[in-house]
């Protein structure tokens, strides 16, 4: 039988193990404590079709996008953090002339300098781009991106009336257009 002193310390540990367990798995359940916390980009085109965009917003922080922090080139990302990005749209579209249904796609991005590939992708739930199938896609396209002349710390979607989607990242500026 253990002695009282030592039982004492086995509770008092399991105690502070249980509650900092806890602890953790409230502070992941609050997205908006991560360090890119969640954001929304939402419009209703000219046609009644409503865009969103669910994101999360990693930030420069004094690094080099496409050098010591993603879109690394040539490589699938998740374009933004976290989570993979989640576009919708509520009525069949065309994206840069070319078809889309409704419903919800990962959206995944990859670079080449300044040429960019947007990829819709049928697996919109999941981590990154961890498990990221190419076999899923169900439309890429490819735009060029241009140069912002005020930088932008935090990724931004935003998405006009016309259908301008945006994407801003540190001086990365890359549109496509949804009708």
């Amino acid at each position: 039988m253990l002695k009282p002193t030592i039982m004492k310390k086995i509770i008092s540990i399991v105690l502070i193990a249980t509650t900092f367990i806890s602890s953790v798995a409230i502070a992941q359940d609050d997205k908006s404590k991560r360090p890119s916390p969640p954001a929304k980009a939402e419009a209703t085109l000219q046609n009644g079709t409503v865009i969103s965009i669910d994101y999360s917003q990693p930030a420069v922080k004094g690094r080099t996008v496409g050098k010591d922090l993603e879109p690394l080139p040539g490589k699938v990302w998740r374009t933004g953090a976290n989570e993979a990005t989640v576009f919708e749209v509520s009525k069949d579209v065309t994206v840069e002339g070319q078809s889309l249904k409704a419903g919800k796609y990962g959206l995944f991005t990859i670079v080449d300098g300044d040429n960019w590939t947007i990829i819709f992708n049928k697996t919109w739930k999941q981590w990154g781009a961890f498990s990221y199938k190419e076999a899923d896609d169900v439309l890429r396209v490819k735009v060029k991106s241009s140069t912002l002349s005020t930088a932008s710390e935090r990724l931004t979607f935003t998405i006009s009336a016309a259908g301008k989607v945006e994407l801003k990242w540190s001086d990365i500026d890359v549109a496509f257009h949804v009708q």
